[in-house]
């Protein structure tokens, strides 16, 4: 792209996350936006600071020393715009995942229309329903006052009705919840969010407008019975939650004056930018992005440009990992461990990192059930989100639909792991199918990408195009019937010199194909005992794949992934899996 069309201008942009704060610097060099570096520093939400801001200076800092230029004068205070001796920067935006889980009340007519419209929408951020009316409930009007009262929400969903349906039940709905605002103490008002029957707008605004903590109206989730659409809601609650950041947490009214209102919830912007990517590399399949950090596990998956984005908090590997057994059992985290171990010291490190958050692994066991934690995390949030996936994305059952690329991030994903570890941890979870390539995104840039998106528009593509990800390489699931170790394909991979690779793959393997970044070649792919490598079922072809850090990686252990039933065995097959991938 000419130098002429880029606006020159230098991008901070920074994370504020649970365990981590975030400082990463966007620059043009040589006409091309680039990730130049990232400052990172433990997050100061909690005890004993209580204050982001001190986390975000100290992340700044740390980005000083690293590229030798000044952002920081005098007060500690960022340089903005940058100087003519090119210390500061142009421009500041910001994402936030840290915070209480947001307790959230959803309210709507019919429980399986639009109440179900309404915790998808909750879904879409850091929320926690924790009370929900509808039409069908019996309790009586004083009692459904008094549980949205104890519920003491942040947030309050009200979905329900067509654009120009029946208005009276909506106006009685409406009516109870503005005298439960009422009702509250002026501090602890929960926010309201309507996108209901849009044609009761002043309504809304009359009852609501002068005892909610604040008040945003969006269109109609369902304008029809047949018809959903989250996105505008979801951009209107995704303000609606960094104001109450700005209520919750120290420092975040600094950050968002400092980033002139470009702030975002980091599970949004990881969405608009799934959305952008399926639309820019014109997906046909599908595009799937997934980020499990301490705060949550949150899954964006782009089809055609429309997005399915859902967040997790009860997966996040933070204060919340002391309810993850209210969503899974011990064995469902022990399939993933190599080591024979006891199910009470799985229970433990949950507790002591629901407490402790930012610790580390101290020993190459804790290390081990950390990472089995993530997996089943993960799995579990990938499962959760695949439910609403379009219906001409689905695949059979338990088997997640083929997609044309796969993107992770996170503190699980990206920190403290090899690029071994890391492949391994997102094929168990995942379990993707067909041929497709996966990127890691070790720094987190996804979303900081998506909200610096509405500063610049040419930043996210060149940044994406620079090699900023690191790319696994391709991946090639194969899906068969067999017993462990029987032949299920037959490879052939010939590269650009002319040399070439054969391979027997067995049921029950990965096996990896060496083939650097950068470098491509050609993949004979013949399947045996009619197993599907991506092309169809028994139907062979030849692709073009290209490289990355673990080649050209064909999983053929089957989807969906099962274990032995003896631990023995189970342990001994985890242990040459991490072996093959070199964890």
């Amino acid at each position: 792209m000419p130098t002429s069309l880029v606006q020159t201008e230098s991008v901070l942009a920074i994370e504020v996350g649970t365990a981590v704060t975030r400082a990463v610097l966007f620059d043009v060099v040589e006409g091309q936006y680039r990730f130049i570096a990232v400052g990172k520093a433990p997050s100061t939400a909690e005890v004993p600071f209580k204050d982001i801001g001190i986390g975000v200076r100290e992340a700044i800092t740390a980005l000083q020393e690293i590229t030798g230029g000044q952002l920081l004068g005098q007060g500690n205070n960022l340089i903005t715009p940058s100087q003519p001796d090119g210390s500061g920067v142009d421009a500041v935006v910001a994402v936030i995942s840290t915070g209480p889980v947001l307790r959230t009340v959803i309210v709507g007519l019919l429980s399986d229309v639009s109440v179900q419209s309404a915790r998808r929408l909750a879904e879409t951020t850091y929320a926690r329903v924790v009370e929900a009316l509808d039409l069908s409930d019996h309790r009586k009007a004083d009692q459904q006052l008094d549980a949205v009262i104890r519920a003491r929400p942040d947030l309050v969903i009200l979905t329900g009705g067509t654009d120009g349906g029946a208005s009276r039940a909506m106006l009685k709905t409406l009516e109870a919840i503005g005298l439960a605002c009422y009702l509250m103490p002026a501090e602890k008002r929960p926010m309201v969010l309507y996108a209901g029957n849009e044609h009761l707008a002043g309504e809304v605004h009359e009852l609501l407008d002068a005892h909610a903590g604040a008040l945003k109206v969006s269109p109609n989730v369902r304008p029809s019975l047949e018809v959903e659409h989250l996105d505008p809601a979801s951009s209107e609650l995704a303000s609606l939650v960094v104001n109450l950041r700005r209520r919750q947490l120290k420092g975040v009214e600094e950050l968002n004056a400092l980033t002139g209102g470009m702030m975002l919830p980091t599970s949004y912007a990881q969405g608009r930018m799934v959305r952008f990517l399926s639309r820019q590399y014109e997906s046909t399949r599908g595009v799937l992005s997934v980020n499990i950090g301490a705060s949550a596990a949150s899954v964006a998956a782009g089809f055609n440009g429309e997005v399915v984005l859902r967040t997790y908090p009860q997966f996040g590997l933070g204060e919340n990992l002391s309810g993850l057994l209210q969503h899974t059992d011990i064995e469902g985290i022990l399939r993933w461990l190599a080591l024979d171990i006891d199910p009470n010291a799985i229970r433990e490190y949950l507790y002591q990192k629901s407490l402790y958050p930012g610790t580390l692994p101290a020993t190459s066991d804790d290390h081990a059930i950390a990472q089995a934690i993530a997996r089943q995390a993960l799995y579990l949030a990938v499962r959760a989100a695949r439910r609403d996936f379009p219906n001409d994305g689905r695949a059979a059952r338990d088997v997640l639909p083929p997609l044309d690329l796969i993107i992770a991030g996170g503190g699980a994903v990206g920190e403290g792991l090899s690029l071994g570890q890391s492949l391994l941890l997102l094929l168990d979870a995942i379990q993707p199918v067909g041929i497709l390539p996966m990127l890691v995104d070790q720094n987190n840039l996804l979303p900081l990408l998506g909200v610096a998106a509405s500063r610049n528009h040419f930043l996210p593509v060149q940044v994406m195009d620079s090699g900023a990800f690191i790319g696994l390489g391709t991946i090639i699931s194969v899906i068969a019937s067999a017993n462990y170790g029987e032949p299920i394909l037959r490879v052939k991979m010939t590269y650009s010199d002319g040399t070439d690779a054969r391979l027997d793959v067995k049921f029950g393997g990965l096996e990896i194909l060496p083939l650097p970044s950068g470098q491509s070649a050609r993949l004979s792919l013949q399947p045996l005992q009619k197993a599907d490598a991506g092309l169809g079922p028994g139907r062979s072809g030849t692709v073009t794949v290209t490289g990355g850090a673990m080649g050209v990686v064909i999983d053929a252990r089957g989807r969906p992934l099962k274990f032995p039933s003896d631990a023995v065995r189970r342990r001994e097959l985890i242990k040459k899996w991490q072996y093959t991938v070199g964890g």
